[in-house]
């Protein structure tokens, strides 16, 4: 496209050819814009690697093109934890996390050629996780997710014997230092596996798993057996072997086995009788008991109904408001439907003016409606989109940076197949059934923000604190990026309201 303009305009003087240069240059940065379109990819698998340790964590621009003058941030967990920042053709430290500090470096051989891999030395046991690559060039952003997992080998099987038990010698293996949970077994000589007297595995202060597996061992059983523990990430195995001689194992006296019999059945006789003035006792103490039980259960009973009709989604359906966007908040990419219901993201960006209240580059919109006190509800129709953000924010937001909780955002969204609420590193939202609309609850006075699956009536979490100002209703749709995205969010009218269940 560029040698078509320069042809173009070859043969124009300076004096004649004024307009025609003006002209070129808006038609050259149109297409310089419209050459940022690019998605980001990386590994389709986990990158796997071992404590102290290296890992290279490959991501490339599709299609191929230079990244030397985009940012290319690699971060976890959210925006700001920065791994390493790649910015105005430099490296830049000022915001890196503190642990990953000296043990970095982006790997810039193919930069022009749009592949940014990151390399991180000396691996940690705290470095396993998903990773973010970031790539922004201009308005335009996108990224990938990856995932680095950290194995790390344990101690050799230590073998050792714990004593007698059930006409037998229990036999205990032990080891320590690995990651992520190792799988023990016993096998006998032929490898066949034995069952276990007992199994554990904890996790240690450092992260570490420790485990420890017993057996006992009889006279006619196998007496030579290994202990395997094995990292099932990396698939390999450390191996004990123990053989038992016959001498270690228990003989009977005669005599003492007649003893032991006389002396077990003068301990039955004994329990016998006691057992029987305790049964006596005892149904008088459980008639007693039973009565004060079903008191008890019926009191929680009465209290756990009455918190699920005082709290559910039907009570905050009583304080639905007629919510609508609004648009000199609207970020210049978002499409929103004249009866402002509606807001998608669109195929170019809008000439909109840039007022203080506009998000910008952040493609979010507000509501209209203003919240500084009491109770409100209303419903928000997403469909089958994969990425979409929910909930209130304070009036005085900055709508130049990114929207956190930390400026005064309480919202729940859906990222990668995951429903979270806060931040990244909350834990994910249980849901089993996939929501198509939710319930978004505001109860300013209690300092609560509640978000419900109305799809199946349930609740899906709520935030407790206290609040101060004004609020306002908080969207965000996802930016495009192919398939169910590019549907709009709808704020749908409550049932209670109009005596129906659809959209507009």
């Amino acid at each position: 496209m560029k040698r078509t303009i320069f042809s173009f305009f070859h043969g124009f003087t300076v004096s004649s050819s004024l307009p025609g240069y003006v002209v070129f240059f808006i038609a050259l940065h149109i297409h310089n814009l419209a050459s940022a379109q690019f998605t980001v990819t990386g590994p389709d698998h986990p990158i796997t690697t071992s404590v102290g340790g290296e890992a290279v964590l490959p991501c490339h621009l599709s299609p191929r093109m230079s990244a030397e003058n985009m940012e290319v941030r690699w971060f976890r967990f959210q925006y700001h934890s920065v791994v390493h920042l790649y910015q105005e053709g430099q490296d830049k430290y000022e915001e890196q996390m503190l642990e990953y500090h000296g043990r970095t470096e982006l790997l810039k051989d193919g930069i022009t050629n749009g592949s940014v891999s990151l390399r991180i030395y000396q691996v940690q046991l705290s470095d396993h996780g998903q990773y973010t690559c970031f790539f922004q060039y201009s308005i335009f952003y996108e990224e990938a997710i990856l995932e680095l997992m950290v194995s790390a080998m344990g101690s050799d099987p230590h073998i050792s014997v714990d004593g007698h038990q059930d006409g037998g010698i229990l036999v205990v293996c032990q080891s320590a230092g690995w990651h992520p949970e190792p799988e023990v077994q016993w096998k006998d000589h032929h490898g066949k596996l034995l069952s276990p007297a007992s199994e554990k595995i904890s996790k240690e202060t450092n992260g570490l798993f420790q485990t420890q597996i017993s057996i006992v061992i009889t006279e006619d059983s196998n007496q030579n057996l290994s202990c395997s523990v094995r990292n099932p990430l990396v698939n390999q195995e450390k191996i004990s072997t123990v053989f038992i001689a016959e001498l270690f194992f228990p003989r009977a006296n005669p005599w003492m086995v007649a003893l032991g019999v006389i002396l077990a059945l003068l301990a039955l006789l004994i329990a016998l009788a006691s057992y029987c003035f305790w049964r006596q006792h005892r149904m008088k103490e459980m008639l007693r008991s039973d009565l004060e039980r079903q008191k008890e259960e019926h009191r929680e009973e009465k209290g756990k109904l009455f918190t699920e009709l005082g709290l559910g989604l039907r009570r905050a359906q009583l304080y639905a408001v007629d919510m609508t966007l609004d648009p000199d908040t609207a970020n210049p990419w978002l499409v929103l439907s004249e009866d402002r219901k509606r807001a998608r993201y669109g195929d170019t960006r809008q000439d909109l003016p840039d007022n203080p209240e506009r998000f910008d580059p952040f493609p979010c919109v507000l509501g209209t409606e203003r919240f500084m006190g009491g109770r409100h509800y209303w419903e928000v129709e997403v469909g089958d989109k994969t990425r979409w953000t929910l909930g209130v924010c304070r009036e005085s937001l900055n709508r130049k940076v990114t929207p956190t909780p930390g400026n005064g955002c309480w919202v729940m969204w859906l990222r990668g197949g995951e429903y979270k609420a806060g931040t990244s590193t909350s834990p994910p939202i249980p849901v089993s059934v996939r929501p198509g609309r939710v319930g978004i609850f505001l109860d300013y006075e209690a300092g609560e923000v509640s978000f419900y699956n109305v799809t199946d009536g349930s609740h899906l979490f709520t935030f407790t604190g206290t609040f101060s100002g004004t609020l306002r209703p908080y969207l965000y749709p996802g930016h495009k990026a192919g398939g169910t995205n590019v549907a709009p969010l709808i704020i749908c009218p409550v049932p209670a309201q109009v005596g129906g269940n659809l959209c507009p």
